[in-house]
């Protein structure tokens, strides 16, 4: 029983270690952050929608529009930096492929800047 013991202390102290530092994280903020909100935090942030309105209101699309269309270019910078570590490896075939998903997605992109879904008006 002594060696079990002994084989779990690490990992019991790794658990402490990471509970302590994980709740001084939290209570930190609480302690040290600066509490006089102004008028310019309490503005609108990102969707342009007052922070503290009714919650039923109707929401903009074309917010939701950007969103899409930052995880859609996310998810390509995603696919790309596996591509280059293997890109020694993959050959022409994995190349052209690539390619040709980058060129679907940039005339996407074209498309989308054309019917002016990046306009913010």
């Amino acid at each position: 029983m002594p060696s079990l013991i002994a084989d779990y202390l690490p990992l019991v102290v790794f658990v402490v270690i990471s509970a302590l530092i994980g709740g001084a994280l939290l209570v930190a903020p609480f302690i040290v952050a600066y509490k006089n909100p102004d008028p310019e935090k309490l503005s609108a942030y990102e969707c342009g929608f007052n922070p503290f309105d009714d919650a039923r209101m109707k929401f903009d699309a074309r917010f939701y529009l950007v969103s899409l269309l930052f995880i859609i270019f996310d998810l390509e910078v995603a696919y790309l930096f596996p591509w280059a570590v293997a890109f020694h490896d993959i050959g022409a075939f994995g190349f052209w492929s690539m390619i040709l998903f980058l060129a679907v997605l940039t005339i996407g992109f074209v498309y989308e800047w054309s019917k002016g879904a990046l306009e913010w008006d």
